[in-house]
């Protein structure tokens, strides 16, 4: 996009109007706010829904396969980012992937939404994958484009967007796991869909006054000369895929087992292929090759992490279910209100490290330090949470207090990592190579996911302290060899703190 066209985005934009911030904040707040209340409200109790009984409502799956599709959903989300961003870029605009994006996800919801099969069942996951990853990358674009590149309200208006992120993912499973947990999932699922068509309303209603030109200008648009051709291949592709399925399947080549391995090895073969045509690329200088492989022990460090956080949504809300003391205080607690802690915790403790970070200032740790603590404190967590079954015993329940202990500990790490880490691959991108690099970023979540698939299978009541125990206790020592090698990182960033 040429500096005049983006200059012409920033005029068109009403620049007072939310807080003192453009007034397109406004819409895209509350229509990532409502993405976000649909997409985490889904999750709280999707788990459940999986594995209860169909006399309780549910499908009836095993409890390790309903962690692993868990596991590999999350996982396609972030890989679909890449998709969902080329069609943006390359299509039809930031603007109508959000658009389509929010329309597939809220079909999907009301897919969940219907009583039926395990069919409709993975149509309505195949809906909202698709879904979030033309709308989860695109609407953050968007943000960017209502502020010039020198505009100082510009990472204070990202924090307030990320805000919106939050203040959804912590109302999400206090209301929908409420009526989904105590009443009926489908119903659940619906106010989900409800959350999804707000927002797309309120999107569809402010976007002309508040946004302007913001999403509606294909940044590298198809040249007419290359439409056919790549619409060829990407039909050639679907039918290709579609054949595999349909052959597969019958067969017995494709099961539910294989589709999981053929997820973990893409999970770890994308991003290095990333790094592989980054590092050997003609546009890529010396130092910036230096800075690639300063990034590789962050990234597998940040896939460690995930790998731990993101079970949050698997392990742990099986914990909270089937091991947690749910009456408590004199009151019922829903094992789907847990999902609410990381964001809860989120909102309450960004400020105060964004306040430490300034406050020590050229003092503060370096990047591959701050990711080492990260390790530490998530490997903690599961440590942590092994105890009460130490104490105890594996069948008693566990006060909740030791999952909430858990979950805030995870959230100290997060918070070392993933801001930390979105800034990092800012800086040590190839210059020609910036938007892939954050979609590299973004594919360590889909890879730590993609192993979980793989790790959840091991987990049982009779190996819970192992399993709590061997990948708490992994991710420590990874942390502590990462503090070891950080100088040895330092050196290779060039200059990058």
């Amino acid at each position: 996009m040429s500096g005049y066209n983006r200059q012409k985005i920033v005029d068109s934009v009403p620049q007072k109007g939310f807080f003192g911030h453009p007034k397109g904040l406004f819409t895209l707040f509350f229509t990532e706010f409502w993405e976000r209340f649909s997409y985490y409200g889904m999750r709280a109790i999707l788990l459940f829904y999986m594995y209860y009984e169909v006399t309780e409502g549910g499908l009836g799956l095993n409890q390790h396969t309903a962690m692993a599709i868990m596991s590999i959903y999350g996982s396609l989300v972030y890989m679909s980012g890449i998709i969902g961003g080329w069609l943006a870029d390359r299509i039809f605009g930031t603007s109508k992937a959000v658009f389509y994006g929010g329309i597939l996800i809220m079909l999907g919801h009301i897919a969940l939404s219907i009583p039926g099969t395990i069919t409709l069942f993975f149509i309505s996951m195949v809906l909202i994958v698709l879904g979030t990853g033309l709308l989860k990358p695109n609407v953050s674009s968007v943000v960017g484009e209502i502020y010039s590149e020198t505009d100082s309200r510009r990472d204070a208006g990202f924090s307030i967007f990320y805000m919106g992120i939050n203040l959804g993912g912590f109302l999400a499973p206090l209301i929908v796991g409420e009526v989904g947990m105590k009443h009926n999932f489908h119903l659940g699922f619906s106010i989900a869909a409800v959350g999804m068509f707000v927002g797309l309303v309120m999107f569809v209603l402010t976007k002309k006054k508040n946004l302007g030109l913001a999403g509606t200008i294909v940044p590298n648009p198809l040249a007419p000369t290359e439409k056919k051709e790549v619409y060829t291949q990407i039909a050639i592709g679907v039918i290709v895929v579609a054949i595999l399925v349909a052959v597969g399947i019958p067969t017995g080549f494709l099961t539910f087992d294989s589709f999981i391995a053929l997820i973990g090895i893409l999970g770890f073969l994308i991003p290095t292929l990333y790094f592989v045509t980054m590092y050997r690329s003609s546009k890529t200088t010396d130092v910036e090759r230096s800075r690639i492989l300063a990034y590789i022990p962050l990234f597998l460090a940040a896939v460690m992490f995930w790998s731990i956080q993101e079970q949050g949504a698997t392990i742990l809300a099986n914990y909270a279910d089937t091991r947690t003391q749910l009456n408590f205080a004199g009151m019922e607690i829903s094992p789907a209100w847990f999902q609410s802690l990381n964001p809860l915790f989120i909102i309450v403790l960004a400020p105060v490290f964004a306040w430490f970070w300034v406050k020590l200032g050229n003092r503060q740790p370096s990047v591959p330090k701050k990711f080492s603590l990260g390790l530490l404190f998530a490997g903690l967590s599961f440590l942590v949470i092994l105890l009460p079954g130490y104490f105890a015993g594996a069948d008693a329940l566990v006060n909740p207090l030791w999952l909430v202990l858990s979950y805030f500990i995870v959230v100290l790490g997060e918070l070392l990592i993933s801001p930390v880490g979105l800034s990092a691959t800012t800086k040590l991108a190839p210059a020609a190579f910036t938007a892939q690099m954050m979609s590299l970023w973004m594919l360590s979540n889909a890879a730590a996911q993609a192993l979980n698939a793989q790790l959840v299978k091991f987990y049982t009541p009779e190996t819970e302290m192992a399993y709590f125990g061997i990948i708490g206790g992994a991710s420590i020592v990874l942390g502590i060899i990462l503090l070891f090698v950080s100088p040895k990182i330092q050196k290779f960033m060039k200059g990058v703190n």
